[in-house]
């Protein structure tokens, strides 16, 4: 700690908020809980537990933060709009869900998209999951990967990187490879089309990876400067 500060002092000065659960849970404000036990429990992924409870604490303060960004960004574009005297392309807002293995990431993002869903203007949500950007098995075999599979070497982040920026600047339609969690592979020859959703949640391992070679003269653009992230952890959140 720098001399002359107190720890009073330096966590003022943090960047951090912290609350406990019963603070944040107050966050919630009027938000109302549109979830019933019934389709929660359609929502949660194998061995996940996530109660009625835990939603209205952790998941609706969380639900109402998003949306005042998302009706702030949607007034920023269209001032921009109004100063350059254009019309501008219909920009989804990014959201990243980013953790590692078994810590609920897919549980997270389909909980998001149900209350985001069912904010009053029933914005269209839509999930993109980070595995449908693993190269195939094929491709990790030929290569010697097939043992580092998940790994950040792995996945074909020039297209997903590609993806997210056709996302970002508008483009009316754009694709996805299929990831079959049956065959744990990349289905040939399909893809998953994605129209321009109000909304687009990212769920992945390595959506924070920097770094890469130091040789590099020009910087490099990772998926993590792209949009706003949520770091979802093992144990209870909050």
């Amino acid at each position: 700690m720098p001399k002359g500060f107190s720890e009073g002092e330096n966590n003022h000065l943090s960047l951090y908020r912290i609350f406990t659960r019963e603070q944040w849970a107050q966050r919630r404000g009027s938000t109302p809980l549109t979830l019933s036990e019934e389709r929660l429990e359609s929502l949660r992924s194998l061995n996940e537990r996530v109660s009625l409870q835990e939603v209205e604490q952790i998941y609706l303060p969380l639900s109402r933060l998003l949306q005042l960004y998302f009706g702030a960004v949607e007034k920023l574009h269209a001032t921009t709009a109004t100063f350059l005297g254009a019309t501008s392309a219909r920009v989804p807002y990014l959201i990243g869900i980013v953790g590692s293995v078994a810590v609920g990431k897919s549980t997270t993002a389909h909980l998001l998209q149900a209350l985001l869903s069912d904010w009053p203007t029933h914005p269209r949500v839509e999930i993109v999951p980070t595995d449908a950007f693993l190269f195939s098995n094929a491709y990790l075999d030929k290569r010697g990967l097939e043992n580092r599979k998940g790994f950040p070497e792995t996945y074909d982040v020039y297209n997903l990187v590609r993806f997210l920026n056709d996302v970002k600047s508008g483009i009316p339609e754009t694709t996805t490879p299929v990831y079959s969690h049956h065959i744990y592979d990349i289905l040939p020859d399909q893809v998953r089309v994605i129209s321009q959703p109000d909304i687009l949640i990212v769920e992945g391992l390595n959506l924070l990876q920097v770094g890469g070679s130091r040789s590099r003269k020009q910087p490099r653009l990772f998926v993590c400067h792209i949009f706003v992230q949520i770091g979802a952890r093992n144990g209870k959140k909050g």
